[in-house]
């Protein structure tokens, strides 16, 4: 609920295996929505990080909200301590 939300990170869903994660950068309708550019940036390179870090095999998808305040990430059977960490 935008409504509700601030920053941080967040369990949005929980598909069986699959968890998708609401990585909140900015606080939706308080803040300005992050700049495009920015943000194709952070998706680079968080996406090669996470495709090549420790827990790659877990890693389905990280990419932008349509909205511009943040970014999902679908993992496989990865638990939000690890995420964070």
């Amino acid at each position: 609920d935008h409504t509700k939300l601030t920053k941080g990170v967040y369990v949005s869903r929980i598909d069986g295996e699959l968890t998708t994660f609401d990585i909140r950068m900015t606080t939706p309708n308080l803040e300005p929505a992050l700049d495009p550019r920015g943000a194709h940036t952070i998706e680079h390179i968080g996406a090669t990080l996470l495709r090549n870090g420790e827990n790659k095999d877990k890693i389905i998808y990280f990419g932008p909200m349509g909205c511009m305040t943040g970014f999902y990430l679908i993992t496989k059977e990865l638990d939000l301590a690890r995420v964070i960490k």
